[in-house]
């Protein structure tokens, strides 16, 4: 690897891990795992990052590559459950786990659906947890466009989710 690859991925390693190390737990809720996920997924990085175009945004391909990683742990942990004779109480416990990470899957693929730079801003104040000034400065806009960002995500999720609303409230009621 080049000094130039090195020092980026160093960059991205210090800047990214705590981040996406947060991001992985709301799929896998476990800090350890989600921090394995993590790990793994750089070390995948680091294998492929010679091969890797310069154009890459690698914020969004790692965010990307901790998300399917995490499926995969759950597709996994699903894989075991089923192996295992599952009492009838822990199977309502997973099947309430899986609807929910069902949702997550669709609001995911509801935020892929928005239009990039409202996207951007739904991620940074959402995933993030930036606040709107710091989303405005960081993006070099106002506040008030931020605002008017993260109101048309929304409008686009509740759209896009209608179909989900049952599931949510039945999840939330529980």
């Amino acid at each position: 690897m080049s000094q130039d690859n090195l020092k980026i991925f160093e960059q991205l390693f210090k800047e990214h891990f705590g981040p996406l190390t947060d991001f992985a737990q709301k799929y896998v809720y476990d800090p350890d795992e989600a921090k394995g996920v993590v790990h793994d997924v750089f070390v995948t990085v680091w294998e492929k990052f010679n091969d890797l175009p310069p154009s890459t945004n690698y914020r969004s391909y790692l965010y990307t590559s901790v998300r399917n990683r995490c499926f995969n742990v759950i597709r996994n942990k699903k894989k075991e459950v089923q192996l295992n004779t599952v009492n009838e109480e822990t199977f309502a416990v997973n099947h309430d786990i899986l609807e929910i990470k069902e949702l997550a899957v669709e609001i995911e693929l509801g935020i892929n659906t928005l239009p990039e730079r409202c996207r951007e801003v739904f991620e940074k104040s959402r995933i993030e947890g930036l606040k709107y000034s710091k989303i405005a400065e960081e993006m070099n806009i106002s506040v008030k466009t931020v605002e008017a960002q993260m109101s048309k995500a929304l409008k686009i999720l509740r759209t896009h989710l209608t179909e989900f609303l049952s599931l949510i409230f039945f999840i939330l009621n529980q």
